[in-house]
Protein backbone atom coordinates (compact mmCIF):
# COMPACT_ATOMS: atom_id res chain seq x y z
CA UNK A 1 0.00 0.00 0.00
CA UNK A 2 0.91 3.29 -0.66
CA UNK A 3 1.29 6.09 2.46
CA UNK A 4 -2.40 7.27 1.63
CA UNK A 5 -3.24 3.41 1.65
CA UNK A 6 -3.92 3.27 -2.18
CA UNK A 7 -2.46 0.50 -3.95
CA UNK A 8 1.37 0.87 -4.40
CA UNK A 9 1.78 0.85 -8.43
CA UNK A 10 5.01 0.06 -10.06
CA UNK A 11 7.47 2.67 -10.56
CA UNK A 12 9.50 2.66 -14.08
CA UNK A 13 12.55 5.00 -13.86
CA UNK A 14 14.06 5.75 -17.48
CA UNK A 15 17.01 8.49 -18.53
CA UNK A 16 20.09 8.23 -20.30
CA UNK A 17 23.73 6.83 -19.54
CA UNK A 18 25.32 9.32 -16.84
CA UNK A 19 21.90 11.00 -16.20
CA UNK A 20 22.08 10.35 -12.61
CA UNK A 21 19.66 7.68 -12.22
CA UNK A 22 22.02 5.08 -9.78
CA UNK A 23 22.37 8.09 -7.81
CA UNK A 24 19.03 9.59 -7.18
CA UNK A 25 17.46 5.48 -6.90
CA UNK A 26 20.17 5.08 -3.79
CA UNK A 27 18.92 8.61 -2.50
CA UNK A 28 15.74 7.59 -2.43
CA UNK A 29 15.96 4.11 -0.83
CA UNK A 30 17.36 5.45 2.20
CA UNK A 31 14.87 7.71 2.65
CA UNK A 32 12.19 4.83 2.26
CA UNK A 33 13.63 1.87 2.39
CA UNK A 34 10.23 -0.18 2.14
CA UNK A 35 10.47 0.41 -1.91
CA UNK A 36 12.00 -2.83 -3.38
CA UNK A 37 14.51 -2.09 -6.53
CA UNK A 38 14.28 -4.43 -8.97
CA UNK A 39 17.29 -6.40 -10.23
CA UNK A 40 18.36 -6.29 -13.81
CA UNK A 41 20.25 -9.33 -15.01
CA UNK A 42 22.97 -8.25 -18.03
CA UNK A 43 25.66 -9.46 -20.27
CA UNK A 44 27.80 -6.66 -19.46
CA UNK A 45 31.24 -7.26 -17.01
CA UNK A 46 30.82 -5.97 -13.64
CA UNK A 47 32.53 -2.43 -12.99
CA UNK A 48 34.58 -2.00 -9.82
CA UNK A 49 32.63 -2.80 -6.67
CA UNK A 50 29.15 -4.36 -8.33
CA UNK A 51 28.26 -7.89 -6.56
CA UNK A 52 26.32 -10.23 -8.46
CA UNK A 53 22.77 -10.20 -7.44
CA UNK A 54 22.73 -7.69 -5.45
CA UNK A 55 23.88 -4.61 -8.39
CA UNK A 56 23.00 -6.92 -11.29
CA UNK A 57 22.56 -10.57 -12.17
CA UNK A 58 25.69 -11.24 -14.28
CA UNK A 59 25.16 -13.60 -17.20
CA UNK A 60 26.72 -14.74 -20.54
CA UNK A 61 24.97 -13.66 -23.31
CA UNK A 62 23.86 -18.19 -23.63
CA UNK A 63 22.49 -17.79 -20.20
CA UNK A 64 20.61 -14.45 -20.89
CA UNK A 65 19.03 -15.93 -24.14
CA UNK A 66 17.49 -18.78 -22.43
CA UNK A 67 15.76 -16.28 -19.53
CA UNK A 68 14.51 -14.50 -22.88
CA UNK A 69 13.21 -17.71 -24.49
CA UNK A 70 11.59 -19.23 -21.84
CA UNK A 71 9.53 -15.96 -20.75
CA UNK A 72 11.90 -15.16 -17.49
CA UNK A 73 12.04 -11.67 -18.23
CA UNK A 74 9.21 -8.64 -18.02
CA UNK A 75 11.62 -6.89 -20.21
CA UNK A 76 15.12 -6.37 -21.82
CA UNK A 77 17.14 -4.71 -24.22
CA UNK A 78 20.39 -4.46 -25.86
CA UNK A 79 22.30 -1.27 -25.32
CA UNK A 80 25.89 -0.45 -26.31
CA UNK A 81 26.06 -3.90 -26.85
CA UNK A 82 25.39 -5.95 -23.89
CA UNK A 83 21.69 -7.12 -22.93
CA UNK A 84 20.14 -6.34 -19.92
CA UNK A 85 16.30 -7.66 -18.89
CA UNK A 86 14.13 -7.38 -15.34
CA UNK A 87 13.44 -10.70 -14.54
CA UNK A 88 9.40 -11.10 -14.21
CA UNK A 89 8.40 -13.55 -11.14
CA UNK A 90 10.04 -11.09 -8.02
CA UNK A 91 8.42 -8.04 -9.71
CA UNK A 92 4.98 -9.93 -9.86
CA UNK A 93 5.25 -10.69 -6.16
CA UNK A 94 6.00 -7.44 -5.14
CA UNK A 95 2.91 -5.59 -7.02
CA UNK A 96 1.16 -9.02 -5.96
CA UNK A 97 2.23 -8.28 -2.01
CA UNK A 98 1.02 -4.21 -2.49
CA UNK A 99 5.44 -3.52 -1.80
CA UNK A 100 6.05 -0.64 -3.99
CA UNK A 101 8.33 -1.37 -6.60
CA UNK A 102 10.62 0.20 -8.83
CA UNK A 103 12.40 -0.44 -12.28
CA UNK A 104 15.58 1.32 -13.27
CA UNK A 105 15.44 0.61 -16.57
CA UNK A 106 16.64 1.60 -20.41
CA UNK A 107 14.25 3.35 -23.01
CA UNK A 108 13.33 0.14 -24.79
CA UNK A 109 12.15 -1.89 -21.46
CA UNK A 110 9.79 0.98 -20.65
CA UNK A 111 8.41 0.58 -23.66
CA UNK A 112 8.05 -3.16 -22.70
CA UNK A 113 7.10 -2.91 -19.28
CA UNK A 114 4.33 0.20 -20.64
CA UNK A 115 2.65 -3.07 -22.39
CA UNK A 116 3.14 -5.56 -19.85
CA UNK A 117 2.51 -3.40 -16.69
CA UNK A 118 0.32 -0.17 -18.18
CA UNK A 119 -0.70 0.57 -14.58
CA UNK A 120 3.27 1.86 -14.04
CA UNK A 121 4.20 5.19 -13.23
CA UNK A 122 6.79 6.04 -16.38
CA UNK A 123 9.25 8.85 -15.14
CA UNK A 124 12.05 9.85 -17.50
CA UNK A 125 15.25 11.60 -15.79
CA UNK A 126 16.67 14.20 -17.98
CA UNK A 127 19.80 15.76 -17.76
CA UNK A 128 20.01 19.52 -17.38
CA UNK A 129 22.04 20.12 -20.53
CA UNK A 130 23.27 17.62 -22.95
CA UNK A 131 26.95 19.05 -22.30
CA UNK A 132 26.12 18.65 -18.90
CA UNK A 133 25.72 14.54 -19.63
CA UNK A 134 28.60 14.27 -21.49
CA UNK A 135 30.65 15.95 -18.55
CA UNK A 136 29.56 13.49 -16.45
CA UNK A 137 30.02 10.18 -18.66
CA UNK A 138 33.83 11.45 -19.72
CA UNK A 139 33.69 11.99 -15.91
CA UNK A 140 33.43 8.16 -15.12
CA UNK A 141 36.87 7.44 -16.73
CA UNK A 142 35.65 4.08 -17.56
CA UNK A 143 34.75 3.98 -21.30
CA UNK A 144 37.20 4.55 -24.17
CA UNK A 145 35.99 7.28 -26.80
CA UNK A 146 34.06 4.75 -28.77
CA UNK A 147 31.94 3.68 -26.23
CA UNK A 148 31.56 7.16 -25.07
CA UNK A 149 30.20 8.48 -28.42
CA UNK A 150 27.77 5.59 -28.61
CA UNK A 151 26.43 6.81 -25.15
CA UNK A 152 25.96 10.38 -26.42
CA UNK A 153 24.33 9.11 -29.70
CA UNK A 154 21.81 6.63 -27.78
CA UNK A 155 21.00 9.86 -25.31
CA UNK A 156 20.06 11.83 -28.10
CA UNK A 157 17.69 9.28 -29.41
CA UNK A 158 16.71 8.44 -25.53
CA UNK A 159 15.97 12.74 -24.84
CA UNK A 160 13.73 12.45 -28.12
CA UNK A 161 11.16 10.08 -26.38
CA UNK A 162 11.09 11.82 -22.94
CA UNK A 163 7.21 13.16 -24.13
CA UNK A 164 6.21 9.10 -23.83
CA UNK A 165 6.35 9.10 -20.27
CA UNK A 166 4.00 10.41 -17.38
CA UNK A 167 6.54 12.75 -15.97
CA UNK A 168 9.77 14.27 -16.70
CA UNK A 169 12.44 15.05 -14.00
CA UNK A 170 14.94 16.99 -14.79
CA UNK A 171 18.34 16.12 -12.61
CA UNK A 172 19.93 19.53 -11.93
CA UNK A 173 19.53 19.09 -8.40
CA UNK A 174 19.61 16.07 -6.53
CA UNK A 175 17.52 16.96 -3.40
CA UNK A 176 14.66 18.60 -5.79
CA UNK A 177 14.77 15.94 -8.24
CA UNK A 178 14.30 13.50 -5.50
CA UNK A 179 11.52 15.80 -4.15
CA UNK A 180 9.67 15.10 -7.37
CA UNK A 181 10.42 11.54 -7.70
CA UNK A 182 8.97 10.99 -4.25
CA UNK A 183 6.06 13.57 -5.66
CA UNK A 184 5.02 11.15 -8.57
CA UNK A 185 5.54 7.92 -6.59
CA UNK A 186 3.09 9.10 -4.00
CA UNK A 187 5.72 9.01 -0.76
CA UNK A 188 5.54 10.59 2.41
CA UNK A 189 8.70 11.25 4.15
CA UNK A 190 7.90 10.07 8.02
Amino acid sequence: MAPDGSIARPTVLTGPSGVGKGTLVARLRERHPEIWLSVSATTRAPRSGEIDGIHYFFHSKERFNKLVQSGGLLEWAEFAGNCYGTPREPVSERVANGIPVLLEIELEGARQVRKSLPEAIQIFLAPPSVEELEKRIRGRGTEAEEAIQRRLKRAQEELEAQTEFDAVIVNDDLETALAELEKQMNLTIS
